[in-house]
């Protein structure tokens, strides 16, 4: 199950971009995955989940997008800013 290993280190980077203090903040994590990126969407997209509810993450969500091809990208990173919506 090499999707966990590929969500350690969307994780990974994401806490790498964001900082230990950003991560808690994080909301949405967005990738896009190719149809031949040799991944099973449903299969990362649940270790993604696995993953983000825990420290430093906490509350966030994954939000996985199915395109052609075999790319695999973080789409953006959504990040709570203490403003009203």
């Amino acid at each position: 199950m090499h999707e966990l290993s590929v969500a350690n280190e969307v994780c990974r980077i994401a806490e790498e971009r964001l900082g230990t203090a950003g991560s808690r903040g994080l909301r949405v994590l967005a990738l896009t995955v190719g149809d031949e990126a040799g991944l099973e969407p449903s299969n990362l997209h649940f270790c993604l989940e696995a993953l983000l509810g825990q420290p430093p993450f906490g509350a966030a969500r994954p939000l996985v997008t199915l395109l052609p091809g075999d790319e695999l990208r973080i789409e953006y990173l959504e990040v709570e800013d203490g403003r009203a919506p």
